[in-house]
């Protein structure tokens, strides 16, 4: 074909695939050798049907019921608990509404171009993560075990907050909420308040002690907490039951997992800015401190909290687009989801400090009366005297603007004898200073808050239902991170193998559910997740610019997308998303070589936190995690650097995508383009005469190494074609 004309190539390029039907009605009945080689029809062993693009026929792979119902599926994996209980943190612990500008910019460089990079590989390839990097590069076949590994990490722990929340769920229906008083303990003589719960508040007691049950270390697995295992069991099978028809199933629960969310934050968020503090929380929240930009540990923070935000790495991006056509528009769906990730991340930290401001307000209002009653006291022991109070103060209704003021005179008049008198500054800022998140923010800071709301139970009820959603939405995209890949590379049905997985994974998260289960949530967050998931998307990008090639890759999405995407994408793939990658990469590994391994453990008798190390075997079983989950790259590729597996049985096959096709080819083969078919030559080979557009099926080939960026990616040879380029294969 000749290289010059563009013309000519659209021309074939519109002809080379024909149907069966077509093919047989062109073929020349008295050619026998003809008839003996194979056409492009169906393997009996396999399942993938060849469909001509554009054609009435239906490809075996599943497909969404509409555009909205994937865009929903990918939000619903991105946005997570992490929006609700992380990035508000981030964003309050590292320079307000300054926090932000890093955010955005951090997004536009490696957020986006890499989403955008994993959805269109799903896409083009039609495959899971296992299918899509063998695709490129056998020997990188190991990425997509390993982001099935994380996966399968991340499920296990992730589930383990559902259950969690479904368990105060359940309990939110009763008034009083449980969690609203301490509870007092009754002795022969008389009734107390309960020690541990007076010490630290009724919602931290309620959280360490009713719910978790909790031990004093790592070590003291104190037994299963059946409370907490039924509520396992329950997320499990919620999971199970919403994912074992794939797609087809929890693509139409996503209407209700993914939107639920944004009704109850945005209902949060009305009633939030109705009460009595709410604006003082909004306004501390995003009051700019510009000097801590300069900090590279805000950046770092950053493109981490970016990174995990949109589930690089996971293989759920990968899996849900692979179900898409292929001419969808990859890049806006990029765009469009990480934006969606974004605003979502802003509104739950307005709902979130809404909440705090109205929480902070309540305990300076407790600060100002318990501080102006020492006072009064004082003023009557004579220790302090009545003429530095001014005239106005009123201690019966004082206000905490009123009480800074005669804080501010006595610390000055008697700043000698200040520290003996007791007192305490009541400052909303100092309450919202406190930095919360994770569970401490969900299952305590925000609990206390509702406790204060009218109607709370009804607002309990609304927060745990949207944390259900918020991590089923997460933890489907997660499970078909590993389903996907294995169906897809190891034909195993997909109702079979859901099944079995969520019922491993159940028995192995009972360790969560024991009464120290918290701390090996604590590592497993800490350690099975963030490296091997960086060098994951490392190697992503050095398989799919080195290895695939920039060009070739650039030259797919044209043909997918119907237009040139942007060169911004060619030069942020190409060296700058690399350069931040590797960067965040050293300096998480120095961040964690710097910070002491451990886990903050509740001690019952003192009623508070207390960081412990790990023990040798939790610092064992920390390093395992990581070297599991990144264990499978290196040993693919050396299986396949020293071909010590035979491919004939093609578990481990590339997978080749050809214009709406999905092929299986063999890997491993040797020879040249001159002997393909039978040992002989093009020349040597009968050919039925009837034009350019047959694809002949090696038949009996001795084996070729094929190339990385698929040249015989196809796995269908083209009589008198030599010249086709390799970026229509």
């Amino acid at each position: 074909m000749p290289k010059n004309s563009k013309v000519v190539k659209r021309e074939l390029d519109d002809e080379v695939i024909e149907s069966v039907k077509d093919l047989l009605s062109n073929e020349d009945s008295s050619d026998d050798a003809f008839k003996k080689s194979e056409l492009m029809v169906d393997d009996p062993e396999e399942k993938d049907v060849d469909v001509e693009e554009g054609s009435d026929a239906e490809d075996e792979r599943p497909a969404w019921n509409s555009k909205l119902q994937y865009i929903l599926a990918q939000v619903g994996f991105s946005v997570g608990l992490g929006n609700v209980w992380r990035f508000p943190y981030l964003c309050q612990k590292n320079g307000g509404g300054a926090y932000l500008v890093p955010y955005l910019i951090l997004l536009l460089i490696i957020g986006i171009p890499l989403f955008f990079l994993e959805l269109a590989v799903g896409q083009r390839i039609r495959r899971g993560s296992i299918g899509v990097w063998n695709y490129i590069s056998p020997k990188l076949g190991g990425i997509g075990f390993a982001s099935c590994i994380v996966c399968f990490f991340v499920a296990l722990y992730y589930n383990v907050i559902i259950g969690w929340s479904l368990f105060y769920f359940s309990q939110s229906f009763q008034h009083p909420l449980p969690w609203d008083q301490c509870p007092l303990v009754k002795n022969t003589s008389h009734t107390f308040v309960e020690p541990e719960c007076e010490k630290s508040s009724a919602t931290t007691y309620y959280w360490y002690r009713e719910a978790l049950n909790i031990s004093s270390s790592l070590s003291e697995s104190g037994g299963l907490n059946w409370k907490m295992t039924v509520c396992l069991l329950a997320a499990w099978v919620m999971v199970c039951l919403a994912m074992i028809k794939g797609i087809q199933s929890s693509g139409k629960i996503m209407y209700f997992s993914s939107l639920f969310p944004y009704v109850v934050l945005l209902c949060f968020l009305i009633r939030g800015l109705l009460l009595n503090g709410s604006v003082d929380g909004i306004r501390h929240m995003f009051t700019p401190k510009l000097e801590i930009m300069l900090d590279p540990k805000v950046w770092r923070e950053a493109a981490t909290q970016v990174f995990f935000a949109l589930g690089l790495g996971f293989g759920g991006v990968i899996a849900f687009s692979s179900y898409n056509k292929r001419d969808n528009n990859c890049h806006f769906d990029a765009v469009l989801v990480s934006f969606i990730n974004f605003f979502t991340s802003v509104l739950a930290t307005l709902v979130v400090f809404a909440v705090l401001g109205f929480k902070a307000n309540i305990i300076n209002e407790k600060c100002v009366t318990q501080n102006s009653e020492k006072i009064l006291k004082l003023l009557k022991m004579g220790n302090l005297s009545q003429d530095m109070i001014p005239h106005h103060i009123n201690f019966s209704s004082i206000t905490a603007e009123d009480y800074n003021l005669v804080y501010d005179i006595i610390q000055k008049v008697k700043e000698n004898q200040f520290d003996s008198l007791g007192l305490k500054s009541c400052k909303i800022e100092d309450e919202l200073d406190k930095a919360v998140q994770g569970t401490g923010l969900a299952f305590i800071a925000f609990t206390e808050a509702m406790t204060h709301f009218p109607a709370s139970p009804f607002w309990s009820v609304m927060f745990f239902l949207m944390l259900v959603n918020l991590g089923l939405g997460s933890m489907f995209g997660t499970i078909e991170g590993i389903i996907t890949p294995i169906v897809d590379t190891f034909k195993v049905r997909k109702e079979i193998l859901t099944v079995i997985c969520c019922l491993v994974a159940f028995f192995i998260g009972l360790i969560f559910v024991q009464r120290s289960g918290n701390y090996f949530v604590t590592m497993f967050d800490d350690y099975s997740a963030t490296l091997p998931l960086l060098i994951v998307v490392i190697l992503e990008n050095i398989a799919v610019i080195r290895i695939y090639g920039i060009e070739k890759f650039m030259e797919d999405l044209k043909d997918m997308l119907g237009f040139s995407p942007s060169q911004y994408y060619y030069y942020m793939w190409k060296y700058v998303s690399p350069f931040v990658l590797l960067c965040l990469l050293v300096a998480s590994i120095v961040q964690m070589g710097l910070s002491p391994p451990g886990y903050n453990a509740w001690i019952e008798d003192m009623a508070m936190e207390e960081f412990h190390s790990y023990p040798t075997w939790g610092m064992i079983v920390c390093i395992s995690l990581m070297v599991l989950a990144i264990l499978p790259v290196p040993i693919v590729f050396i299986v396949r650097r020293c071909n010590l597996i035979d491919d004939s049985s093609g578990s481990l096959a590339s997978v080749s995508y050809k214009r709406g096709r999905i092929i299986k080819e063999p890997v491993n083969l040797e020879g040249d383009n001159t002997s393909l078919i039978n040992g002989k030559s093009p020349s040597e080979v009968p050919s039925p005469n009837f034009g350019k557009n047959i694809y002949r099926k090696q038949t009996g080939s001795p084996t070729l190494d094929t190339a990385p960026n698929g040249r015989y990616g196809i796995g269908y040879l083209m009589a008198d074609m030599p010249d086709m380029p390799e970026s229509d294969l």
